[in-house]
C-alpha cells in the first residue's frame, strides 16, 4: 500500500470529526484516505462559501411578498385583455396620467391616513416596470426627481381597505372610473392620446407587458405557494445573488440565469423598488440589470450558455445541484379556448356533494410528489475491480404511481449529467440498487452483477427539517461481502416538490360475456353483474362502482306506461342507486343536480356538449389546455379525446377538470367533485358514441346543429381497448440526459429499458424499447416508425423512439409530450415525457436533443432538464 504523509488544521478538524487520534504531526494516510479527506475538505469549503451567501441582508419578508405576487398574477391572468391591444393601450395610460401623479403626491405629502390601494390595471403595468429596476429608477428620477417607491401601497387583491383610495381618485379623476373594466377597456370612444409622461419615457411598456405574461403559468402550481417551498427559493436566490457578487470581484463576466422559484423571489425583491436598490448596492455595490429580453433557448445561444455555465459554477461552489423540483421551465402555456373575457357566474355557495358521493361511489385518495434525482459520485470502489458501474432506483413497496425500476449512470463514471424526472407517492423508501456490469467485447449480453444497495425515506424528505433537498453521501450496503478498505459510498442528490393531491385515473371496463367454453366461473357469494354493467376501476383494479343502463317502465296512468332509459349504479356492497334518466332528450343527474345535453349545436367556443348545474362544465374535442399536446396528432386523433373544462368567475377562461379517452374507456379526474358527474357523463358519452364510431361522430359534431345523440340505441362501452396499465408494467418516471460537466453533448446510453404506466407513461432513455403503456403498442428502435399508443391515465399518446424519424411519447395523466433523441421526429403525445425533455403529466411537449424541438409541459407537472436541454432555462 502507498504511504503518504500529510497534514493541515483541516485535516485536524476532519479527524476529530471521526474519533481519530493521532500523536504527532506526521500521520499515516493511504493514498484512499487522503483522497477521500481532500474530497471533504472541498465539502466544507462549499459549505463555508454557502453559508457566506447566507448571509446576505435583505430587507423584505420575500416569503410572504411572493404569495402577494402569485395571488396577483392569478387575478390578472382571469383579465388576460390587460394582456394586448386596447385593453394594454388604456392601462398604460392610466398608469401614466393617473397612477404615478397620485402615487408620487401622497408619497410626498399623504391625502389620509392609511395604505393607497391600486386599481388593478394600473397595478399590472406598475409592475411590469418596476421589474425592469434599472429603468424604473431611472423614469422615476426624470419624472418626480426620485424614486416612486410602494411603500404604504397595498395591492388591488385586498379590497378590504379601498373606499379613500376610490373616493380621492373620483375627486382627482371625475371622468374616469377607479375600477377599468373590460368593457370600457375596449371600447374606442375611451381611447386617450399620451400625456406628457409617456412621451418622456421611451420605455417599451407593450413589449415588457409580453415578456412578463407568460411568467404566470410557469409559477402557477401549488407548491409554489408552499412556505417551505419558498423558504427554499429564498436560500437559493441568496446563493444566486452571491454567484454573481463573485463574479463581479473575479472580474468575470457572465449571463447568470436562475431557475423559476429563484427568478419568483428575484421579481418579488425587485416590486419593491427602493429597498430593491439599496439592499443590492450594500451587496455589490450596483442595481442590477434585470435582462428579460432573451428568450431564443436554441442550443449555443445566449441563454443556453448562460444556463450552462450557472449550473457548473453552482455546482463547483456549493457542491449542490443547481435544479430543484417544480422549479424548472413547463413549456409554453396551453392555447387559450377563448381569445376573449367572458364573465361567468360566480361558483354557488352550495354545499360540497364529495362527501354525498363517497356513499355512492368508493375511490383511494391519493398524495403525489415531484422528484428529481441526480447519482453524482462514487468512492471507495474495490481494488481492481473491472466494469462499469450504474445504479438502479425503484420503491422498496412500490406505489400505484410509480412501481418500475429503472436505471440513472454516475456523472464521475460517465462524465454525462443524467437526472431523473418522476411523480410518486410521498411513503415509503427510494431504493438504490448499485450495479456492475462488464462486457467481453463479444456479442453476448452483459454481466451484470448487484455491488449493494442504499435507500432514502421518502417522508423525511418531505418534511420541514429536510428543507425537500438532500445531498450526501449514503454507505452501501454490501449484498455479499466484498473486501473493501472501507466501505462504498455513493453521492445521492435527491429534491422534491411539497406534495398535491394526485389525480384520479378510472377505466371503464365491460366484463366479457360468459361462454360455456370458458375455464372461469362465476364465483359464490359475489354480486353477478349483467353482461351490459360496465365496471369502472382504478389504477390498482380496485372496483369504484359499477354501472348499468337500462330501460324501465315508468307508469303515465293505470293503462300507460312507457320506457324510460336510466343509469343505475352498483356499489361493492351491492347497493343500487339511481345515477341519472333520459327526460326528453336531455340527461338528468343525481337527482336533478346536473343536466346534460346530448345534442351538439354550433357553439361560439367550439364546445360539443355542457354539463350545467350548480357548476358549468363544458366539454371540448380533443386533448385540450393542461391536457394539450402538440406534436404527434396523426398517432392519436383528437377526435379519441374530450376535455371537461369549467367556466367560472374564478376560471373566466377555462380550468381543465378531466380528460375522457373515447377510444380506450379511460378518465383522468382532477378535483375529487367532479368524480361522480364526471365519470357518469363519460359513461353516457361512451354509451351514446360508441354506435356510430366515436371519431366519426365527434368529428362530424364539430359541424352539426341537428344531430341529437340522445335517441341512439344503447349498449355499453366497447370491449375492445379495454385492457388497461394494470396488465403492464406500470411506471411514471422520466429520464432526462443531461449535458455533462465534461462535455456539451449527451451521449447515447447503452441497454434498453422497458416501461409501461400507471397513471400516466413511463420513458425510455437513450435506447430500448418502451413498453405497452395501457392498450397502447411499444415502441421501434431505431426505424422510421411510430411507437404505440397508450391510455395509461388519460392522455393516451404515444411511445417514445430513439435514433428514429418517427414520434415520441407516453399516455399518461393529463397529456404532455415525449421525447424523441438523435431524431427528426417529433415529442410525442404522452404523459410523463421522455428522456431529453419535459413531459410531464398535463400538456406540453418533450424536447429532443441533437434535434430541434419544443418546450416542456403543463398540469400536474413536467420534467425539465438541464442545460444542453431546452426546457430548463428561464430568463434572467
Amino acid at each position: 500500500m502507498r504511504i503518504d504523509y500529510w497534514w493541515d488544521s483541516t485535516f485536524q478538524d476532519i479527524l476529530r470529526t471521526r474519533h481519530l487520534r493521532w500523536s504527532s504531526p506526521a500521520i499515516v494516510v493511504s493514498s484512499v484516505f487522503r483522497t477521500n479527506i481532500s474530497e471533504e475538505i472541498m465539502e466544507m469549503e462549499q459549505q463555508l462559501e454557502w453559508n457566506e451567501a447566507q448571509k446576505t441582508v435583505i430587507n423584505v419578508d420575500l416569503v410572504a411578498a411572493a404569495k402577494e405576487q402569485l395571488k396577483f398574477l392569478a387575478t390578472v391572468d382571469r383579465n388576460r385583455w390587460l394582456y394586448e391591444g386596447r385593453g394594454l393601450d388604456n392601462a398604460i395610460h392610466r398608469y401614466y396620467s393617473c397612477w404615478l401623479p397620485l402615487l408620487a403626491k401622497h408619497s410626498e405629502s399623504p391625502f389620509f391616513d392609511g395604505p393607497l390601494v391600486v386599481p388593478l390595471d394600473c397595478e399590472w403595468i406598475w409592475h411590469c416596470h418596476r421589474l425592469n429596476p434599472v429603468r424604473y429608477k431611472t423614469d422615476c428620477e426624470k419624472l418626480y426627481g426620485r424614486i416612486v417607491d410602494n411603500h404604504d401601497v397595498v395591492s388591488s387583491v385586498n379590497e378590504k381597505s379601498k373606499q379613500d383610495t376610490e373616493e380621492l381618485w373620483k375627486h382627482l379623476y371625475p371622468n374616469e372610473p377607479y375600477d377599468l373594466d373590460s368593457a370600457r377597456a375596449l371600447s374606442e370612444d375611451v381611447y386617450a392620446k399620451p400625456v406628457q409622461a409617456e412621451k418622456d419615457s421611451d420605455y417599451d411598456l407593450v413589449s415588457a407587458v409580453k415578456r412578463q405574461s407568460p411568467f404566470f403559468y410557469q409559477v402557477s402550481r401549488p407548491h409554489m405557494n408552499n412556505d417551505l417551498y419558498l423558504e427554499g427559493s429564498v436560500a437559493r436566490y441568496k446563493g444566486f445573488l452571491h454567484l454573481i457578487r463573485r463574479n463581479k470581484q473575479r472580474s468575470i463576466k457572465s449571463f447568470t440565469v436562475p431557475t423559476y422559484d429563484i427568478d419568483l423571489i428575484c421579481h418579488t425583491h425587485q416590486l419593491h423598488p427602493a429597498t430593491y436598490c439599496k439592499d443590492l448596492v450594500n451587496i455589490m455595490g450596483k442595481v442590477l440589470e434585470h435582462d428579460d429580453t432573451d428568450s431564443d433557448r436554441t442550443k449555443g445561444k445566449k441563454l443556453d450558455t448562460g444556463f450552462s455555465r450557472t449550473t457548473k459554477q453552482w455546482e463547483e461552489t456549493y457542491g449542490s445541484r443547481y435544479w430543484r423540483a417544480g422549479a424548472m421551465y413547463r413549456g409554453i402555456s396551453p392555447s387559450p379556448l377563448r381569445t376573449y373575457h367572458y364573465p361567468s357566474n360566480p361558483l354557488s355557495k352550495r354545499a360540497d356533494t364529495s362527501r354525498e358521493h363517497r356513499k355512492i361511489m368508493h375511490y383511494p385518495e391519493m398524495e403525489t410528489v415531484e422528484v428529481m434525482l441526480e447519482f453524482v459520485d462514487i468512492r471507495n470502489l474495490p481494488k481492481g475491480h473491472k466494469g462499469s458501474f450504474f445504479v438502479s432506483f425503484s420503491k422498496t413497496q412500490p406505489d400505484r404511481i410509480f412501481n418500475a425500476k429503472r436505471k440513472l449512470n454516475i456523472l464521475s463514471i460517465t462524465g454525462e449529467k443524467q437526472v431523473a424526472y418522476f411523480q410518486c407517492e410521498p411513503n415509503g423508501y427510494l431504493l438504490f440498487d448499485l450495479m456492475s456490469y462488464s462486457s467481453s467485447g463479444l456479442p453476448i449480453p452483459k454481466s451484470v452483477k448487484a455491488m449493494g444497495s442504499a435507500k432514502v425515506s421518502l417522508e423525511h424528505l418531505v418534511c420541514p427539517t429536510s428543507k425537500l433537498t438532500m445531498e450526501k453521501w449514503l454507505e452501501v450496503v454490501p449484498s455479499s461481502k466484498m473486501e473493501t478498505v472501507q466501505p462504498i459510498c455513493l453521492r445521492v442528490a435527491v429534491s422534491v416538490a411539497t406534495p398535491m393531491a394526485a389525480p384520479y385515473v378510472f377505466h371503464f371496463v365491460r366484463p366479457r360475456a360468459f361462454s360455456k367454453t370458458s375455464c372461469f366461473l362465476p364465483l359464490p357469494g359475489r354480486i353477478q353483474y349483467a353482461k351490459n354493467c360496465t365496471r369502472v376501476i382504478d389504477d390498482a383494479g380496485d372496483e369504484v362502482i359499477s354501472l348499468q343502463m337500462r330501460d324501465s317502465k315508468k307508469s303515465k296512468g293505470k293503462n300507460d306506461s312507457t320506457l324510460h332509459k336510466e343509469v343505475i349504479g352498483i356499489s361493492k356492497s351491492g347497493e343500487v342507486h339511481s345515477l341519472a334518466e333520459l327526460v326528453g332528450k336531455e340527461w338528468l343527474l343525481l337527482d336533478a343536480q346536473w343536466s346534460l345535453q346530448l345534442q351538439t349545436s354550433s357553439s361560439d367556443d367550439g364546445h360539443l356538449f355542457e354539463l350545467t348545474g350548480h357548476r358549468n362544465v363544458k366539454f371540448f374535442p380533443g386533448q385540450r389546455l393542461d391536457y394539450e399536446h402538440k406534436h404527434c396528432m396523426k398517432q392519436r386523433s383528437q377526435d379519441d379525446f374530450m376535455t371537461a373544462v369549467e367556466f367560472s368567475a374564478q376560471d373566466p377562461y377555462g380550468k381543465a377538470l378531466a380528460l375522457v379517452d373515447l377510444k380506450f374507456g379511460v378518465i383522468n379526474v382532477k378535483e375529487e367533485w367532479f368524480l361522480l358527474p364526471g365519470s357518469i357523463t363519460a359513461f353516457l358519452l361512451y354509451d351514446t358514441l360508441r354506435k356510430e364510431g366515436y371519431s366519426s361522430l365527434v368529428g362530424s359534431a364539430k359541424h352539426s346543429q341537428e344531430k341529437d345523440f340522445s335517441t341512439l340505441e344503447t349498449d355499453l362501452c366497447h370491449e375492445e381497448g379495454t385492457r388497461t396499465n394494470l396488465e403492464s408494467e406500470a411506471e411514471n418516471v422520466v429520464q432526462l440526459d443531461l449535458e455533462a460537466t465534461k462535455g456539451n453533448n449527451a451521449a447515447p446510453a447503452k441497454g434498453a429499458i422497458s416501461g409501461g404506466c400507471g397513471s400516466s407513461c413511463g420513458s425510455l432513455m437513450k435506447s430500448g424499447a418502451c413498453g405497452s403503456c395501457g392498450a397502447g403498442c411499444g415502441n421501434k428502435l431505431e426505424s422510421g416508425g411510430c411507437g404505440g399508443c397508450g391510455s395509461g391515465g388519460c392522455g393516451g399518446g404515444c411511445g417514445s423512439m430513439l435514433e428514429s424519424s418517427g414520434c415520441g411519447g407516453g399516455g399518461g395523466c393529463g397529456g404532455g409530450c415525449g421525447s424523441t433523441l438523435k431524431s427528426n421526429g417529433c415529442g410525442g403525445c404522452g404523459g410523463c415525457g421522455g428522456s431529453g425533455g419535459c413531459g410531464g403529466c398535463g400538456g406540453g411537449c418533450g424536447n429532443r436533443l441533437k434535434s430541434s424541438g419544443c418546450g416542456g409541459c403543463g398540469g400536474g407537472g413536467c420534467g425539465d432538464g438541464l442545460t444542453s436541454v431546452k426546457t430548463a432555462e428561464v430568463n434572467a
